[in-house]
């Protein structure tokens, strides 16, 4: 009985090592949501990010009409994957703002020349500021903004083919 009682701190241990690995392999949420999604968006006034483009304001997002915010950068490899199905969103009749993270105008430039511009105005956000002000993780990520200003719709990640759906329904019930 001695014997055993000398392994049960190590069998405590062990079995205490074992929970923690296997909660950290698989946490309980894989995406962390913005808090801000049915709240209205931050005020911020970004700069324009390319010469004799608009900029992009708060403002700009309760127009009475709704709008899409898409979080991008040019050395974004998803981005450049995402790129023609934001044009088709375009196409469809989303009206579509960005927010360019960590970038230069003569990169941003060279990327809409390349890939397409879908965008009506696109603000510069150098610091990541207004990134994280929106609760986004990461780039490329999108929000459908209501007419009042309101977050109504967060789009984790690239925006793919099986996505545009669900993006349409939101961006019709923002209406």
């Amino acid at each position: 009985m001695s014997r055993l009682l000398r392994f049960l701190p190590l069998l405590v241990l062990a079995a205490f090592v074992a929970a923690v690995a296997w909660r950290l392999g698989k946490p309980a949420e894989e995406e962390i949501r913005s808090q801000l999604v049915g709240q209205p968006v931050p005020a911020f006034a970004l700069a324009p990010a390319l010469p004799g483009r608009a900029a992009l304001a708060s403002s700009d997002l309760a127009s009475g009409q709704p709008r899409m915010i898409n979080v991008f950068a040019s050395w974004c490899v998803p981005c450049i994957a995402e790129a023609p199905l934001l044009m088709e969103l375009k196409r469809q009749g989303v009206t579509i703002d960005a927010v360019a993270v960590r970038d230069r105008p003569e990169d941003i430039a060279a990327f809409l020349a390349r890939h397409g511009d879908p965008f009506d105005r696109i603000g510069s956000d150098p610091e990541s500021r207004l990134q994280l002000a929106l609760g986004s993780s990461g780039v490329p990520e999108s929000f459908i903004v209501d007419g009042r200003g309101i977050i109504r719709y967060q789009h984790m990640g690239p925006i793919e083919p099986d996505d545009l759906p669900a993006i349409m329904r939101e961006w019709e019930a923002a209406r």
